[in-house]
């Protein structure tokens, strides 16, 4: 059984800390709102009162934190590391997550970047799709912990290239379903029926299942109960832009995409779910 120090119990934190907890191990928490902690306390997790203090009997401190600026924040206050593993599972940049591995090799301890793809639902089943980025020694050590969380935790590269590979996908999620919500706009103003079009398009190389997954709530405009948001999709979407230029890469047809999410934040997108952006591409009437 292992002691896990989990900073950061948003939608995603709270899932893995309960399945965490769930699975038998020893869990400490924290969130900048001791309020988003209470649940997993009246489960059996501990409070962690004082950051400087997290190290004391962890083996490891997992992150699912905003960003790679607000991880590095905390990080930085927390007390002796030697010996410790810093686990990050929320999305960041490349460089912003090489950082974070040379601070923990200064301070003594080891890093494992394990960005997930999956949310809530995928959490609490333990079928998140984990990336990591590290050394293999260090992956090996930690892949137990991993495996409780995911059917088959991937190490698939160094560090940076777990980022790297969930900001790949990230920009899959935006860029699909950016396309199939115009697509579908395009067809109804046809006056083709919507299950028309998926008929033909079920059956096709096109179709990817994500579509039937939002489908129902772009018909029906219910985009409550997010699992991952407009505003991180926003987010993450420009961090792939950021990172794609830094690369070398032109990612000019992107730029669009995120013009076009910049406006969630007028049309109070930002906390719904990210299939929202179903809103945004309709012929604005104002």
């Amino acid at each position: 059984m292992t002691t896990i120090a989990l900073l950061g119990t948003g939608l995603l934190g709270h899932a893995i800390g309960q399945r965490l907890l769930e699975q038998g191990q020893t869990l400490k928490v924290w969130n900048r709102t001791p309020a988003r902690i209470s649940a997993l306390i009246r489960a059996g997790a501990t409070p962690i009162e004082r950051l400087s203090e997290i190290s004391k009997g962890c083996d490891a401190v997992i992150t699912v934190l905003k960003d790679g600026p607000v991880t590095s924040d905390v990080v930085q206050t927390l007390g002796d590391l030697k010996g410790r593993c810093l686990i990050p599972m929320g999305t960041m940049g490349i460089t912003e997550s090489r950082t974070l591995a040379t601070l923990m090799k200064s301070r003594g301890g080891t890093y494992l970047e394990a960005p997930v793809l999956g949310s809530r639902p995928e959490a609490l089943s333990g079928s998140l799709l984990v990336m990591a980025g590290g050394e293999p020694e260090v992956f090996s050590r930690h892949q137990d912990l991993l495996g409780l969380l995911s059917a088959q935790p991937m190490l698939v590269g160094p560090v940076g290239s777990g980022a790297a590979t969930k900001l790949a996908l990230n920009q899959l999620i935006a860029s699909m379903t950016h396309a199939f919500s115009i697509s579908l706009r395009l067809v109804q103003q046809a006056e083709v029926p919507v299950e028309t079009f998926m008929n033909i398009l079920r059956p096709s190389a096109l179709y990817a299942p994500t579509y039937d997954k939002k489908l129902k709530r772009m018909m029906e405009r219910h985009y409550g109960d997010p699992n991952f948001s407009t505003a991180l999709l926003r987010k993450d979407l420009a961090l792939f832009l950021q990172e794609a230029i830094h690369a070398g890469l032109n990612p000019e047809g992107l730029r669009g995409l995120s013009t076009l999410l910049a406006q969630d934040k007028a049309r109070d997108l930002d906390d719904l779910d990210y299939c929202s952006l179903h809103e945004l591409t309709a012929q604005d009437e104002s």
